[in-house]
């Protein structure tokens, strides 16, 4: 069994890792992490949601790092406010031992002035959401000339965000940085359109189990049942998982909004996130599901988007999404750091040919559960 002194990565790092009880390298860490050490180059890597890509790609990055340089040295971009935090407090995790890096994480809905003075003080790492950082570059708060890596993390997200103008806008004007790591569960034309255009023809190129586009530690099951039904179906479920913790996903706004309604009727702790809400309305709800006063969240496919709460039991589908890649988001939500975790859809009989199709898609085996 590999470790990851054996990979390659400083003894300062490694019992920062130990301390936070990541012993064994995952996967992707074993195959992405020695590539990214060994010198410059350019890697694409997929694999699915929960595989432990933020340290696949970010001890090296840091080992990258001169401390004593008070540059910005390395860009990390993220689609949502959420997994731009999350990315940064991991990094600060890892360097308890290390000499001091400094990371920054700059997003879209929050003031753009403090984000601007924060940058002022010695920063080594940006976290940015696409869009504020063209803000930050345009008005000059940022120099990025001395950045020699960049990683778009979860590169399919952002794309079905609408961020391939501003993707291709900074890989353009950062066309001489030596590293350009690029990340994503799938690999829609969008992001292969991206990789042939900004990266090397040579680039570093590591699939995780190609066919297990969705965690093998997942079960997928699903109930047959009509619409009217649904919501008793799910409360019957939610009674087997005894106070576990979930995420339920529909279409529409209208639609999250209705089912917590109900269930907060049935008095289940539950809240629901959607387009809707003011950023720090979401933030709310987002503190009470990660310090567990909420048992479930109720979430769109796109406001679910950069959510990463460990140990959650199970993601409840109370409607099918329209894309095999949001089916993969979606599940990708539970079984994290080797855990095992429910993936169920509620279905009515016409919906049964779209469950269908996923299996195909996706080779999955869905089993029925009554």
């Amino acid at each position: 069994m590999t470790t990851f002194k054996e990979l390659g990565v400083n003894p300062k790092l490694v019992k920062g890792l130990e301390e936070l009880r990541i012993i064994t390298p995952s996967q992707i860490q074993n195959e992405v992490i020695p590539v990214l050490l060994s010198g410059d180059t350019d890697l694409v890597g997929q694999a699915q949601t929960g595989t432990g890509k933020t340290a696949a790609f970010g001890l090296p990055l840091l080992q990258k790092i001169n401390p004593s340089k008070k540059v910005v040295q390395a860009l990390i971009l993220c689609p949502t406010r959420e997994l731009g935090q999350q990315v940064a407090k991991q990094l600060f995790k890892f360097t308890k031992y290390t000499d001091k890096i400094f990371t920054e994480a700059v997003y879209g809905g929050a003031q753009i002035d403090k984000q601007i003075a924060a940058l002022k003080r010695p920063t080594h790492i940006i976290v940015a959401t696409p869009g504020r950082l063209i803000d930050l570059v345009n008005k000059k708060a940022v120099d990025l000339s001395h950045v020699k890596t960049i990683v778009l993390d979860e590169a399919d997200e952002m794309l079905s965000m609408g961020f391939k103008k501003e993707l291709d806008q900074i890989l353009g004007f950062l066309s001489d940085v030596k590293n350009k790591w690029l990340f994503s569960a799938t690999m829609p034309h969008g992001i292969k359109q991206i990789v042939n255009q900004h990266m090397a023809a040579d680039a570093h190129r590591i699939e995780i189990n190609k066919k297990e586009v969705v965690n093998k530690n997942i079960a997928h099951q699903f109930v047959i049942t009509q619409e009217a039904d649904k919501l008793q179906v799910m409360l019957e479920f939610l009674k087997t998982q005894k106070g576990n913790r979930g995420v339920i996903f529909c279409k529409t706004k209208k639609a999250t909004k209705t089912v917590a309604k109900q269930l907060i009727a049935k008095n289940v702790a539950a809240d629901a996130i959607h387009g809707d809400l003011l950023q720090k309305e979401r933030d709310k709800v987002m503190r009470a599901f990660k310090n567990e006063s909420l048992q479930l969240l109720i979430a769109t496919d796109l406001a679910a988007r950069g959510i990463d709460i460990p140990d959650l039991s199970f993601v409840i589908h109370y409607e099918l999404p329209d894309k095999e890649e949001y089916y993969t988001h979606r599940s990708g939500r539970t079984a994290r750091a080797g855990n095992k975790g429910i993936s169920l859809a509620i279905v009515t009989t016409p919906e049964i040919k779209q469950l269908r199709y996923l299996e195909k898609a996706l080779h999955l085996s869905f089993i029925q559960i009554r």
